[in-house]
């Protein structure tokens, strides 16, 4: 593996550990909060962010990942808390979710970081590409996170 890719899951995993530290005090309830001036809560943020990760590596490479086929209903764009169902993945469902999400992505695309597909939005055309907007996308809902969390 090249040393940048090298960086880019160290970076990957690196992100996640301190957003999953960031939760160490919320309690199930809390990430159910939806504070005044907010359209979402923590419970939402944790699904949105472990979905847009996959949603544009399978938007790029045009290849089914059924880990998140009912997700896009509850955390897609657009959507909020009023979307959940009795069938919405929990707060603690979410969480071994988020963990290991780094390691899967690795195991699944490291070897594919370069492989070139047709570019999809903001002219991305390779999975190396696109895991630099997610981790960017991710510390955008952190910083969310760690705001709601202020606010309750």
């Amino acid at each position: 593996m090249k040393k940048r890719h090298v960086v880019l899951f160290n970076q990957l995993e690196a992100y996640r550990s301190h957003l999953l530290a960031v939760l160490n005090d919320v309690t199930q309830e809390g990430t159910e909060v939806i504070p005044r001036g907010f359209r979402n809560n923590i419970h939402w943020n944790l699904g949105h962010i472990y979905l847009d990760q996959y949603l544009w590596i399978q938007a790029l490479t045009k290849e089914k990942i059924k880990s998140i086929e009912d997700f896009e209903q509850w955390f897609g764009y657009g959507t909020s808390p009023s979307n959940f169902t009795i069938d919405t993945p929990s707060f603690e469902t979410l969480i071994p979710l988020l963990t290991h999400q780094p390691s899967v992505i690795k195991e699944i695309y490291g070897s594919r970081l370069e492989e070139e597909f047709t570019p999809t939005g903001m002219g991305m055309h390779t999975i190396e590409q696109v895991l630099i907007r997610t981790i960017f996308h991710e510390g955008m809902h952190l910083q969310t996170i760690l705001d709601i969390k202020k606010s309750i």
